[in-house]
Order: structure tokens, then C-alpha cells, then sequence
């Protein structure tokens, strides 16, 4: 059985397996009605239209029309139209897909008819976040006026691609949700690969041509656009006939012989299945009439309003701002030849991670205090490579990263002889930070999102790298300005050794979750590995002598309360220390039950003389590393200061085991009273002793933070 998660053995989404319900509506001969995503108002999304003659109606294909398929003929371009809901970037990225059956099949698995052992059940598949899912649906599809409200095809009684947006659409949670959006979403899902835009003005035409074919031949999926100066821009057609802000498919490059000159061609696809370019080489443009027809059937030349035309790279390069690219294999991003069947150099670590308010959404670079609580990730390189390629991005940001603490430094002008010299003496890396679930019903609600890289000295540990150690050190790398898109990402060339990659949001206490991929050439030692967490708690707090106020405190109050055991129980224990401690920051009778069923009782929650007097003294010293980091002197303390406060007392532990502590002791609490302190540190050294203790070789090679994340939850 293949690894879950992978195409093989996607993950079945909302746990519906297609398998079993298919069989058990042919056992039934019932047509499958899918009651995760029901046919009804909350799965379209949209506002219902109050003409009742244009209420939307949920049909299966053969009620649409009698002759309907899943497919006519083959897959194609010309399959996929969009209707009445702006998901351009989506069709476009579909598109594309077309283009390449190894990938098409991917997220289409073939054998799906509307005849052979039909039962209303469909299946997609898409990739999310390092895995793939699979997506089942019914064929009912919304329809307003006798017409599909949402995709279609050209060839009317085909229904594929109406059937992909609505597993898509029940995927992310409607089809309104699907409203705006960047092609490079929809490329990535639909083949695993990264995704990333190159600037039309960066290479010169011919040069941006060759690298386009080159992309296609490695199927990449490709797009362009034009930049919309305003949101009322979007979507005016140009005297060219082109749209702004709108994503085309580049489906195809060729080349013509017109005279004496060569006419090197790109093609282009409209998702909406019209409007078309009208300039040089368009459909009907008479540069077609000195061609001949031997030429012009090799690239199937239509003269029909498809939404697909030709356009020359001199005219694609004046009037398009930006192509977009998705490659499953990062060499494939370059856009340059090389050997196709060469083995993959590239070696794969990802990271599943959460940015959670008061604990670790510490943000960007402006909010120092908090900057270091955002996720760290170490990524140790070991061995240099030679990169052949160019991604057409700048390794150190170019655009900078939108925040105060930036210094404009004036650097001398390297050549790119000079440059390329100084990257082969690097590692390669590329770095890609996705948000997750910020399309979610008819909401769109990306964050601003970064990541940064630090190289980290010998001298210091990483996982506990603090406030000091990020406000002393610049990163050596980047992924630009905080930016509300899905994904940033970045090549870099870096020296071997050690790095912490923190992943970020622009502002504090945001709440999201993330997936974070690197990719390093193959030889390299990298990956993600666990902080260690570590226990220094006796020497630093519990090593300091008993006070003599206290030595006479204790042996008068067992003297006075103790029983024929001379041991005190938990209450007898609770008033002890409280009588000590400050009011408002009295322990309650369960977190002084925890603290003796932390020492060594016998078994018989009872204290003697000696353990009292320890307890006692450690909870003074709890309480004076609490004060400390209780500035404003609430008598509560956060996340951010919680994680301080247990580094003052001896205890390191990375973001997730904190994280994991206020979920267990703060209770979704945004601020942690001191018992809530005391009780963490306390359930921390219960713990921490458990583990020294543990003899089994699987739980020791698994490590302490293992440990602390499977029993701190118990």
C-alpha cells in the first residue's frame, strides 16, 4: 500500500471512499445524493436571485440534455467555459492541465462514464498541503434558465470539467469561494508542483520564448495576464480584444516561416470560451494568407470564436505584464533545456505548522518581543552544489520586506559572471510558505504572509534562538514583502551549516495554519529536526537554600497540623503556602494536589517536613521568575511570556510543546493566572523525570519533545 496522502492512496476527503459508495448504489440502483455538499443555497455560495424565473435548479447531465457524456472525444482546451462566477484563474490553471494527460489523469482518473456502471458518483483528485485528497461528488450541477450557472464545455453534452469546479468548489467549501484568485492556486492543486510568476520585461522575447517551450515540453502548466492598474479595470477589454486583470492558459508554442522571416507564436486560451485577441496572427488576421496550408494544419488552425488564437512573442511581450509557472520538478522552473530523463536532484522536507494568537503568531520584525515566538524550522546544508539554473528571481528579495528595521545598504554591481561563480560555491534551496484554508464558504480572507532565514553560529542552539538573537542578526534571506497571497516563495543560494527558517505573519496573534516545503539539491543533510527540549529546573530554581523564615514557617505548621504520619494532605499543604504566597496569586487545592503527587509520596498524597520545605521554596522562586515577566503586574502573564518564564526557570521547549501547554493548562484562556505557571512547570518535570526513567529503546530514539506532546495532551 502506497504511503496516504500520495496520488496512489489520496486521503478520501470527508472520509466518503468512492469505492464503497459507488458499489452500494449499483447494489441499490439508486443514483448517488451527496449530503456533504448538498444541493442547495449553502454549496453555491452566491446571493439567491429573488426573480423566481431565475431560481437555480440542481440537474444531472441527463437532465440537462439526453445525449450528455462525461467526456466527448478527448480532453481539451476548448472543454472548459466560464459561467457566471469570476474563477478564471481556476478554468485557466484547467486549462492547461489538459494539455498534459500524465498530469490530467492525476486529478481525472480515467474509466469515469456517465453510462458504464453509471450511479451519479464522480471523483477528483487534488493536491493540498503535501498530500493529495480525493473529492467525491453527485452530477447534480446548478442550472439557471436551462443553462449550467456555473462551468461548461463548448461541446454542450460534455460534462467533465463542470464536474472538476464542483469538487473543487465542495474541496475549499462553496462554489462563491471560489470568487477571485491567483492562477498559481489552481496550478499548484492540481499538480503538487510550485508555482511562481515571471515578469514578461525580464528576458528579452525570443529568450522568453525559447524558455516557455522548454517549460511545456516539461509540462509545466503555464498563464499570463495583464495588471490591472484599479479594481475597475478588471475585466475592460483592450482594442486588442484582450481582457485585464484576466487569466489566460499559454497552451502551445510553434514557429512559422513567413518569407525570409521567422515568426516565432505563442497560444492562448480565454477561459471564457470567447472574446478573443484581434491583433497580428489572431484567428482571422490576413498574416495567415502568405502561410501555408501545410503549416497552418500543423497547428490546427481554427478560424472559430473558441476563446483560443495565436498571438506573435513580439506582440505577447508588449502587451502582457506576467506569466505564470508550475512545475513538479524545480529544474523544470527554469525554462531552459536540459535532459528530461535525468534522475530528480532535488531532496523534499515539508512542515505542517500554526500560527496561534498570544503563543506563536509572534509577527513580523516590527513586533521584536514577539518575532521570535513565530514557528522556527532548522535546516542544516552540508555539501555545495553546482545550480545550471535561473529562476528569474532575485535570492535575496529584491523588493525588500516592507519593514522599518530594513537598512538601505549601497552595494558594489557584481557581474553575473561573478555571480554565478559565488552561487556554485552555495547550497541551492528553494523555500515556498502556503496559508491554509483561507477560502472557506463565500469568504476570501488570505493574511500577509513571510518567511525569513537566519543563519545560525555554532555558538548557539537553534529552537531556542530568542529575542536577542533575532533583534542582533539580519536574515541572509527572504521571501520579500508581506504579501495577502496564498503562497511566497524563494530560491537562495546559502553556505553550509546550520539555518532556522521562520515563518510569519505581518501582525500579531493572527490565527493560521501553514505548509511549509523546502527543497535542497540532492547530498544535502536538511530537514526539520525537533528542538530538544531541556530540563535544567533543579538547578536553576530548585537548587536555592530554604529561607530560615520559612524553615520555622513549615516546622511550626506540622508541628501544629501535620498527622501521627507527620506528613500534611493536599489541603492541609494548600493553606500552607498560601499563608506564604501573595493573595493574588494563591494555588487552588488541584494544582497543590499536583504538585505532591510530583514528589515521591509512597503513593499517599501526603508531604513530609523536607518535601514540603522544597515544594515551598520552589514555588518562591516560581513566583519571583513570575513577577518578572508580569510587567504590566496583572497578576497574569501570555503565551509569549509563558515560554520567557519557563526559560527563566530552567525549561526549553520549542513553540509546539508551548503551544501544546496553554491548550492543556490555559484552556483557551488569552492570559494564564500563576497556578496555570505552576501547573505547567509542574506537569513539565513529572514528565521529563518519566522520560530519564523510560528504558524502551523506540521511545528514547523518538526523543524528549515526542515525549511531551503525546502525554501532555493526556
Amino acid at each position: 500500500m502506497s504511503e496516504l496522502g500520495s496520488i496512489d492512496n489520496p486521503v478520501k476527503f470527508k472520509d466518503q471512499d468512492y469505492d464503497a459508495l459507488l458499489q452500494k448504489c449499483l447494489k441499490s440502483a439508486a443514483l448517488f445524493s451527496d449530503a456533504v455538499f448538498a444541493a442547495n443555497p449553502s454549496s453555491l455560495g452566491i446571493p439567491v436571485d429573488p426573480d423566481p424565473k431565475k431560481a437555480v435548479k440542481w440537474l444531472r447531465p441527463k437532465e440537462i440534455t439526453s445525449n450528455a457524456v462525461f467526456v466527448e472525444g478527448t480532453m481539451g482546451t476548448t472543454d472548459i467555459c466560464q459561467g457566471q462566477l469570476g474563477n478564471c484563474w481556476l478554468l485557466a490553471a484547467l486549462s492547461c492541465l489538459t494539455m498534459h494527460p500524465t498530469l490530467f489523469v492525476k486529478v481525472v482518473p480515467s474509466g469515469q462514464s456517465l453510462s458504464e456502471s453509471y450511479a451519479g458518483i464522480f471523483r477528483f483528485r487534488f493536491w493540498q498541503y503535501g498530500e493529495w485528497v480525493e473529492v467525491v461528488v453527485d452530477d447534480r450541477l446548478p442550472v439557471r434558465e436551462g443553462r449550467l450557472l456555473f462551468s461548461y464545455s463548448r461541446t454542450t453534452n460534455e460534462f467533465w470539467s463542470a464536474l472538476v469546479e464542483k469538487a473543487y468548489a465542495k474541496l475549499i467549501g462553496s462554489y462563491g469561494s471560489l470568487k477571485g484568485g491567483i492562477i498559481s492556486e489552481g496550478m499548484e492543486d492540481f499538480t503538487g508542483g510550485i508555482a511562481y510568476s515571471l515578469p514578461v520585461s525580464s528576458r528579452p522575447p525570443r529568450m522568453l520564448w525559447r524558455g516557455i517551450t522548454a517549460a511545456l515540453a516539461r509540462s509545466s502548466l503555464l498563464s499570463c495576464f495583464i495588471h490591472a492598474a484599479s479594481v475597475k479595470e478588471i475585466g475592460t477589454v483592450t482594442s486588442e480584444g484582450l481582457i485585464k486583470g484576466h487569466a489566460y492558459a499559454i497552451t502551445d508554442t510553434d514557429k512559422v516561416q513567413r518569407t525570409s522571416e521567422e515568426v516565432l507564436l505563442l497560444r492562448l486560451r480565454n477561459p471564457w470560451g470567447f472574446v478573443e485577441y484581434c491583433g497580428p496572427w489572431s484567428d482571422k488576421c490576413k498574416d495567415w494568407d502568405v502561410i501555408d496550408n501545410a503549416q497552418k494544419a500543423r497547428l490546427e488552425l481554427a478560424k472559430v470564436e473558441d476563446g483560443e488564437f495565436w498571438i506573435g512573442i513580439e506582440d505577447f511581450c508588449l502587451l502582457f505584464n506576467t506569466v505564470e509557472m508550475c512545475s513538479v520538478n524545480p529544474d523544470s522552473m527554469s525554462g531552459e533545456a536540459s535532459d528530461d530523463t535525468a534522475t530528480p536532484s532535488w531532496t523534499l522536507s515539508s512542515h505542517q505548522g500554526t500560527w496561534v494568537p498570544m503563543c506563536s503568531a509572534g509577527g513580523s520584525r516590527r513586533y521584536p518581543r514577539s518575532f521570535c515566538k513565530n514557528p522556527q524550522f532548522q535546516m542544516i546544508l552540508s555539501e555545495k552544489d553546482v545550480d545550471d539554473y535561473d529562476y528569474g528571481e532575485d535570492e535575496e528579495g529584491e523588493e525588500g520586506d516592507g519593514e522599518d528595521d530594513e537598512v538601505g545598504v549601497v552595494v558594489a554591481p557584481v557581474s553575473k559572471t561573478e555571480k554565478q561563480r559565488e552561487k556554485k560555491k552555495k547550497c541551492t534551496v528553494l523555500v515556498e510558505l502556503l496559508q491554509k484554508y483561507r477560502r472557506q464558504k463565500d469568504k476570501v480572507n488570505f493574511l500577509y504572509i513571510a518567511f525569513h532565514i537566519y543563519k545560525v553560529p555554532p555558538e548557539d542552539k537553534p529552537g531556542s534562538l530568542d529575542q536577542p538573537f533575532f533583534s542582533n542578526n539580519s536574515p541572509v534571506a527572504r521571501s520579500g514583502k508581506y504579501r495577502s497571497i496564498r503562497s511566497v516563495w524563494r530560491k537562495v543560494h546559502l553556505e553550509p551549516g546550520s539555518y532556522v527558517i521562520l515563518a510569519s505573519t505581518y501582525r500579531p496573534n493572527q490565527q493560521g495554519e501553514f505548509f511549509l516545503r523546502v527543497y535542497t539539491k540532492t547530498g544535502n543533510i536538511q530537514g526539520f529536526q525537533d528542538f530538544p527540549c531541556t530540563n535544567n529546573y533543579s538547578v536553576m530554581v530548585m537548587s536555592k537554600p530554604v529561607l530560615p523564615e520559612d524553615q520555622f514557617r513549615v516546622q511550626k505548621w506540622f508541628d501544629e497540623k501535620a498527622g501521627s504520619d507527620d506528613r500534611v494532605n493536599a489541603v492541609q499543604f494548600m493553606n500552607l503556602v498560601n499563608s506564604v504566597l501573595e493573595k493574588d496569586y494563591e494555588l487552588p487545592l488541584e494544582t497543590c494536589r499536583q504538585l505532591i503527587f510530583g514528589e515521591d509520596t509512597g503513593g499517599r498524597g501526603r508531604l513530609s517536613r523536607a518535601q514540603a520545605e522544597k515544594l515551598l521554596t520552589s514555588l518562591r522562586n516560581l513566583q519571583s521568575i513570575f513577577f518578572q515577566f508580569d510587567e504590566d503586574s496583572s497578576g497574569t502573564m501570555s503565551p509569549f511570556e509563558l515560554s520567557l518564564a519557563l526559560n527563566a526557570a530552567g525549561v526549553e521547549c520549542d513553540n509546539v510543546v508551548v503551544q501544546l501547554l496553554w491548550e492543556r493548562f490555559g484552556a483557551g484562556e488569552q492570559y494564564l493566572p500563576f497556578y496555570g505557571f505552576v501547573s505547567c512547570v509542574a506537569r513539565l518535570q513529572v514528565l521529563f523525570d518519566l522520560f530519564e526513567s523510560e528504558t524502551n529503546p523506540e521511545v528514547k530514539d523518538k526523543g524528549i519533545n515526542a515525549w511531551l506532546l503525546k502525554l501532555l495532551a493526556v
